[in-house]
C-alpha cells in the first residue's frame, strides 16, 4: 500500500462545530438564553469558541447554579462523545423529574 494514501478526519472548526452542536441541543430540546442553554429554567451547556476548541461546559446536576464539567472539544469524535454524554445525563434528569 502506498505512503501517499492515507485518510485523514476532516480539520475540525470550532465556529462549524458549534453551529451543529447548537442545533443539536435544540433538537434535545434545550432552550438558549443568555449564552447558555437551559433545561426546564436550568442551565445545563455553555458553550465558547476558542482558537482551536470549542469549550464547552456541562452541568453535573440541573440547578440554578450548577458545578460544570469542562471540555475542550478539539474533534468531531470528542463531540460524539460530549454529546452522547449529555444525552444519558438528561434521560436521567428526566427519570428522577417523573418519579
Amino acid at each position: 500500500m502506498p505512503d501517499d494514501f492515507a485518510f485523514a478526519p476532516p480539520p475540525f472548526e470550532p465556529r462549524a462545530a458549534h453551529a451543529t452542536l447548537a442545533r443539536l441541543l435544540r433538537d434535545l430540546k434545550l432552550v438558549e438564553r443568555q449564552g447558555a442553554f437551559e433545561w426546564h429554567g436550568c442551565p445545563v451547556v455553555r458553550l465558547q469558541i476558542g482558537d482551536d476548541a470549542l469549550q464547552l461546559d456541562v452541568a453535573k446536576t440541573p440547578v440554578r447554579a450548577p458545578s460544570w464539567v469542562h471540555h475542550a472539544v478539539r474533534d468531531h469524535g470528542m463531540l460524539r462523545r460530549v454529546v452522547d454524554d449529555l444525552k444519558k445525563r438528561l434521560k436521567a434528569w428526566d427519570e428522577r423529574r417523573d418519579d
